[in-house]
C-alpha cells in the first residue's frame, strides 16, 4: 500500500474500466433521457472489492478509485454541450481543439472545488447525502467489522432503493406520484430541519401559483419551479453574502493570531498548500482564456465572465449540494445567460462558450467538493485525491467530446434541433438537458421583467431571513432556553424548519417538482421521528453492542438505510441506462 505499483493499480482500474463505465452511462443517460447517475456508487463497491485485501484501510484506495471515475463520468456528461453547439448551428472546430478547452475548464474547475473544501466540508461540514453514503459503502466493505455491523442495513436500503426505481419505471401510479427512493434517502440523511423548509417553500409555491400565473409570471400550464428556480438561487445568494462577510471577518481574525497558533494541529491527510492551489487556479483560468480566444477565437471580455459566474457559482450550488443533495447545474446556467443578456450580450453562439465554462465548473467543481466530503468523513490523504481528480479530468476532457462524435454520428437523430423540429420522431433520444441549455439561450436579449424582479426579491428574501437567523441563534438566552426542555426543543425546532428556516434548504423546494419536495421532507420527518423513539428507548450504557461491533458515530441507521436507497436507485439506472446502450449498439 502506498507504492507506485499500488497507484497504477489503482489508476488503470479506474481510468480503463470505471472511468469509461460510468463516463459512457452518464454521457447515454443525458442524450436519453437529460439527467445522469455519476457512477460513484458502482465505483465504491467495485473499488472496494479490489482494494479488500488490504484490510480497512483499503477504504482509501476505494474512495481514490471512485474519486477518478466520478472525474471522468462529470465531464462525459457534458457531451450535451457540443450537442448544443449542433443544434445552433455553430461551425464545429476540429475536436483537439474542444478537447484541449473542455480540459482546461475541468482543471480550473478541480482548483475552486478544492479552494472551497475548507469553507464547505471542514467548516460548514455540509453532509453530501450522496458522499456521505459513498463513505458508509467504503468504511463498510472494507472492514469486516463494519460490514457485519451494517451490512443488513445497508444492503436492505439498496434493495428498497433499486426497487422503488423499478416500481417508478414500471408502474403508472408510482410514475405518477414521482416516486424517488434516492430522493426520500437523501431527506432520511440529513433530517427534518434540513427537509422540512423545502416542503415549506413549495406549498407556498403551490399556494402563490395562480397568482404568479394571474401577473403574467407563469403561465396557465406552468409550473412554480419554472421561476421558483430564479428565487432558490437568488435566495442562496443573499445568504451566502451574510455567511461569507462573517466568514471573511473570522478569517481576518485568524491571520492576525496566527502567530500564536501552534503549528501541526491540522492532520496531515487535510493539509493543502494554499499559495500553490491559488497558482493552479489562476494558471488554468488563464489556460481557459488562451485556449478559448487563440484557439476557439471567442472574445476574451465573456469568457472572463464566465469564469467568474464559475467561481461564485461553484460555492453557490456547492452549498445546494451539500445540503439537498441537487446540483442545480442547469438553474445556473439559465441565470448565467439571463445575466449575460442583461449586459447586453446578443450573439448566442459567445454565450454558449461562455456558459460551458460555467456548466463544466459547477458540475465538475461541485462532485469534487463531494468526493472530498467522502474523504474528509474517511481520513483520505487530500493532495493524492486531488491527483487522482486531475487525471480523471484528463481521461473525461478526451472521452466527452469523443462520445458525443460517437453517439451523433451512428444516431443522426440527436443532430436534429428539437426546438425548431418539434414533430420528429426521436425514440428515446429526449435530449431534455440539451432542451433546456438551448431554450434558454434563444431568450437571450428579450430578459423579462419578472425574471429580473423574481431574482431581485430571492436575494432579499435570502439576505433578510440569514441576518435574523443570525441574530436569533447567536442569542445566549435563546440558546440556553432551547436546550432546558421539550418546549424549548420544540420552539428551537419550529424556528430552524418553518419560521426562521436556512434559505439554503429553502431553495430546495424551488428547484424540484413538487413531489419531489414532499419525498425528501418526508425522508427528513423518518429520520427525525426514527432518531428520537429510538433515543427513549434505548436501553442503558451497560446493554450498549460490544465494543468491536459498535458503528461510529456517523453510521447511524438512518444515514445507512438513506444511504442505502440512494445506492439502489443509482445503481438501477446506471444498470438500465448501460442496458439501453448494449442493445442499441447489438
Amino acid at each position: 500500500m502506498g507504492s507506485w505499483k499500488y497507484h497504477v493499480l489503482l489508476s488503470a482500474v479506474a481510468l480503463l474500466i470505471l472511468g469509461p463505465l460510468g463516463g459512457i452511462a452518464a454521457s447515454y443517460m443525458n442524450f436519453s433521457v437529460g439527467f445522469f447517475i455519476g457512477g460513484q456508487v458502482l465505483a465504491g463497491i467495485l473499488g472496494s472489492a479490489v482494494t479488500y485485501g488490504y484490510g480497512a484501510e483499503g477504504k482509501h484506495g476505494a474512495n481514490y478509485m471512485q474519486t477518478m471515475a466520478a472525474s471522468v463520468a462529470s465531464l462525459c456528461a457534458m457531451s450535451v454541450l457540443i450537442q448544443a453547439m449542433v443544434w445552433m448551428g455553430m461551425e464545429m472546430p476540429p475536436a483537439w481543439h474542444l478537447m484541449l478547452f473542455v480540459g482546461c475548464v475541468g482543471m480550473f474547475a478541480v482548483g475552486v472545488g478544492m479552494l472551497y473544501t475548507p469553507l464547505l466540508v471542514d467548516k460548514l461540514q455540509l453532509d453530501y447525502p450522496s458522499g456521505f453514503a459513498v463513505a458508509n459503502i467504503l468504511r463498510a466493505l472494507t472492514d469486516k467489522r463494519l460490514l457485519k455491523a451494517s451490512i443488513s442495513k445497508l444492503g436492505g436500503g439498496a434493495l428498497l432503493g433499486a426497487f422503488g426505481a423499478w416500481l417508478t419505471e414500471k408502474v403508472a401510479f408510482f410514475a405518477a406520484i414521482s416516486t424517488s427512493a434516492a430522493t426520500l434517502g437523501g431527506g432520511m440523511i440529513v433530517g427534518s430541519r434540513i427537509t422540512v423548509p423545502a416542503v415549506v417553500m413549495a406549498v407556498l409555491g403551490a399556494w402563490q401559483l395562480p397568482y404568479l400565473r394571474e401577473i403574467g409570471w407563469l403561465g396557465p400550464q406552468d409550473p412554480f419551479r419554472k421561476v421558483g428556480f430564479l428565487i432558490g438561487l437568488a435566495m442562496i445568494c443573499g445568504a451566502a453574502v451574510v455567511d461569507l462577510a462573517l466568514l471573511a471577518g473570522q478569517a481576518l481574525a485568524r491571520i492576525r493570531a496566527r502567530a500564536n497558533v501552534e503549528e501541526g494541529n491540522e492532520p496531515a491527510w487535510k493539509k493543502v498548500n494554499m499559495p500553490r492551489l491559488l497558482a493552479w487556479v489562476v494558471g488554468w483560468g488563464a489556460a481557459t482564456l488562451a485556449v478559448g480566444t487563440l484557439v476557439l477565437g471567442q472574445p476574451v471580455v465573456w469568457l472572463l465572465f464566465g469564469l467568474g459566474l464559475a467561481l461564485l457559482f461553484v460555492l453557490i450550488n456547492g452549498i445546494s449540494y451539500g445540503i439537498t443533495d441537487q446540483n442545480p447545474i442547469s438553474s445556473a446556467f439559465v441565470i448565467s445567460i439571463m445575466l449575460m443578456s442583461l449586459m447586453g450580450l446578443t450573439n448566442p453562439l459567445v454565450a454558449l462558450m461562455a456558459a460551458t465554462i460555467l456548466l463544466i465548473s459547477t458540475s465538475v467543481g461541485c462532485d469534487m467538493q463531494q468526493d472530498r466530503s467522502t474523504g474528509w468523513r474517511l481520513g483520505t490523504h487530500r493532495n493524492i485525491q486531488f491527483r487522482y481528480q486531475v487525471l480523471g479530468v484528463t481521461m473525461g476532457a478526451v472521452l466527452c467530446v469523443g462520445l458525443a462524435r460517437v453517439f451523433m454520428t451512428a444516431y443522426p437523430t440527436l443532430a436534429i434541433n428539437q426546438l425548431d423540429n418539434p414533430n420528429v420522431p426521436v425514440g428515446q433520444w429526449g435530449s431534455a438537458m440539451t432542451y433546456k441549455l438551448v431554450g434558454a439561450i434563444r431568450d437571450l436579449g428579450s430578459l423579462s421583467d419578472a425574471k429580473v424582479k423574481a431574482m431581485v426579491y430571492g436575494l432579499v428574501i435570502g439576505f433578510v431571513i440569514q441576518v435574523l437567523r443570525k441574530v436569533v441563534n447567536g442569542h445566549a438566552g435563546y440558546k440556553r432556553y432551547i436546550k432546558s426542555s421539550r418546549a424549548g426543543f420544540a420552539l428551537g425546532w419550529t424556528m430552524d424548519s418553518i419560521v426562521l428556516a436556512s434559505p439554503y434548504a429553502l431553495s430546495f423546494g424551488g428547484f424540484v417538482a413538487f413531489p419531489a419536495a414532499m419525498w425528501f421532507g418526508a425522508g427528513g420527518v423518518i429520520a427525525s421521528v426514527w432518531n428520537t423513539v429510538t433515543k427513549k428507548l434505548a436501553p442503558p450504557a451497560s446493554g450498549s453492542p460490544a465494543e468491536g461491533e459498535a458503528l461510529p458515530e456517523d453510521m447511524s441507521t438512518m444515514s445507512l438505510v438513506g444511504g442505502g436507497l440512494i445506492a439502489g436507485e443509482s445503481l438501477f439506472f446506471l444498470i438500465v441506462g448501460l442496458i439501453g446502450l448494449a442493445s442499441l449498439l447489438a
